[in-house]
């Protein structure tokens, strides 16, 4: 897909200068579609934080893992929230490539996101996108397309990678709505940004500058705080741990050697019958 110019597009609601997290996001992957604006944040994110890039792609990755164990579990229909803009190994990828019947609703409020997802879904049948806030639980499940695509009697895999830490308030509050949606069986995907122990002067200002210039600033949480997400779920191993340590393949443990922990939390949970 190539780069969007940066100019209005058309796109309603779309601020060209004004940083998106999704395509900062987009930016720090390597992906092309994210304006002036965004790449600028990322080289000075890069410059705070050289690892930056290192750290969106290891929160890929668990992505593309997570995925796979839930579909070697049997979910086969995902509602991927804050899925952002597409980028090389999609959900819908993953999934299609180990089963071509499974079917996958990708939730974004920005404008962008959810344009170029259309574009890129465009033709297929058991993809969408909704253009919602992953706050509004009631929108998302009530969307004709989350309704053609997503059957509730049928277990189903919650995803929030990457996207809680754009949440100020009661981020449980939202899986919470979710788990009273979906069956025993489902499972519950969170990755989440925590401050990194030793943060430089440099990154703080980023993320202070970023904070100020955005509508979606970030908020960190602990790991304690993580594991209370998933409360009503039952975590499954390893539990919360740092994305890259959350099974990981043997080749993401030797790029990762030397290198340091990521400093993003990654758990997923199953949601047990009813005692």
């Amino acid at each position: 897909m190539s780069r969007p110019s940066d100019s209005a597009l058309g796109v309603t609601g779309m601020n060209p200068d004004q940083p998106s997290a999704a395509r900062v996001y987009d930016a720090l992957l390597g992906g092309s579609a994210n304006f002036e604006v965004d790449r600028l944040l990322a080289q000075r994110m890069l410059l705070a934080e050289p690892q930056a890039a290192r750290f969106a792609q290891a929160n890929r990755g668990f992505l593309r893992r997570a995925v796979g164990a839930l579909l070697d579990e049997g979910v086969d229909q995902f509602v991927d929230l804050g899925s952002g803009l597409p980028t090389v190994g999609n959900v819908h990828e993953v999934v299609h490539d180990a089963d071509p019947q499974g079917r996958i609703v990708y939730v974004d409020v920005d404008p962008v996101a959810v344009a170029y997802g259309r574009q890129l879904l465009a033709g297929e049948e058991r993809a969408t996108v909704v253009q919602a806030d992953i706050r509004d639980v009631d929108a998302i499940l009530s969307d004709p397309a989350t309704g053609r695509l997503i059957d509730f009697d049928r277990p189903v895999g919650i995803l929030a990678v990457a996207v809680l830490h754009f949440i100020a308030e009661d981020p449980a509050g939202i899986l919470d709505r979710f788990r009273a949606a979906v069956v025993a069986g489902s499972r519950l995907v969170v990755s989440h940004l925590t401050t990194p122990a030793q943060m430089s002067r440099e990154v703080v200002g980023v993320v202070q500058r970023y904070n100020t210039s955005t509508t979606t600033p970030l908020t960190f949480r602990s790991r304690d705080q993580v594991v209370d997400l998933f409360t009503g779920w039952e975590l499954v191993p390893p539990g919360v741990v740092s994305v890259d340590q959350w099974r990981p393949e043997p080749t993401d443990v030797e790029e990762s050697a030397d290198l340091g922990p990521v400093p993003i939390w990654a758990g997923l949970g199953r949601l047990s019958p009813p005692v």
